[in-house]
């Protein structure tokens, strides 16, 4: 794996110390939010332990409802296999339209003149500019509490390399406030307690709705 096949994807290959993995409260009341988040993150986090690996190789995939092998994936991986093993929601082609219709509304980073469906939703600035034209961005905030099960938190990681996490309903133990994330930053798909870890750099809410 090089660093270049990472920023392909503009994601990082990042390990979290275990004190951190480990550290955490019994669920949230269910009452506080729809149930559709907790569905959200029951599926993220089904794929603890199925997806051991972080592997950011540039991959050919069906088209629609691709995916790479189940064992393996970046951060995006997890938003998206969440999405459609909770809703039938099919990320990749709902970018991959919205691209195509608006090319111009998204980034322009890699240089590409035309839409990549095997990529453009597995990057992270495409999917905040997606999630932002649905009309689901909320503020980027320094309090917990503005963090509810099922939100997608955007970070900014060491190297200016960009990250996603969907926001658990268990939270730290060391700041019983504070939610943990489901995200993929290294080792696999992970809980762990790093929303604050990282720089915060977009908020969403996305209701499969």
């Amino acid at each position: 794996m090089t660093r270049r096949s990472a920023l392909q994807l503009g994601l990082l290959f990042l390990a979290v110390p275990d004190a951190v993995a480990r550290k955490a409260t019994p669920a949230m009341a269910k009452s506080a939010t729809p149930d559709w988040t907790f569905r959200l993150v029951d599926a993220a986090r089904g794929q603890i332990g199925v997806t051991t690996l972080y592997d950011p190789t540039y991959t050919r995939i069906p088209y629609p409802g691709g995916d790479v092998a189940q064992d393996r994936g970046v951060c995006t991986d997890v938003v998206i296999r969440a999405y459609r093993h909770a809703f039938r929601l099919d990320l990749q082609k709902l970018v991959h339209e919205d691209m195509l219709a608006n090319f111009a509304a998204y980034p322009k980073a890699w240089g590409l003149k035309s839409t990549d469906p095997n990529i453009d939703h597995r990057r992270v600035p495409n999917l905040a500019v997606f999630f932002e034209r649905r009309g689901a961005s909320l503020a980027v905030s320094d309090d917990s509490a503005d963090y509810q099960p099922g939100d997608l938190v955007t970070q900014m990681l060491p190297g200016n390399l960009t990250h996603i996490a969907i926001v658990s309903t268990n939270r730290s133990v060391e700041a019983p406030e504070r939610p943990l994330v489901i995200h993929n930053i290294g080792q696999g798909a992970r809980e762990e307690d790093t929303l604050f870890v990282f720089r915060r750099t977009g908020h969403f809410r996305f209701a499969p709705i």
